[in-house]
């Protein structure tokens, strides 16, 4: 089972590689640099809307420990 938290550490990761690999990708003329923002920042939406699932689910977790 893939869970919302499995979800959010890959979002986090992707967020992660793409801001490492888009400036090369921009210099290199493959993308521009709105698009690599734009990109970005749906990515992070994305994983914002994800913290805000998890962060109930482990206050949950915590309350049957």
């Amino acid at each position: 089972m893939i869970t919302d938290a499995d979800k959010l550490r890959s979002l986090e990761r992707e967020i992660k590689m793409r801001r490492r690999v888009y400036p090369r990708w921009v210099e290199a003329g493959r993308m521009t640099q709105q698009h690599a923002d734009h990109e970005i920042a749906c990515m992070e939406t994305i994983a914002e809307d994800y913290r805000r699932l998890v962060r109930p689910q482990l206050f949950e977790e915590g309350d049957q420990a």
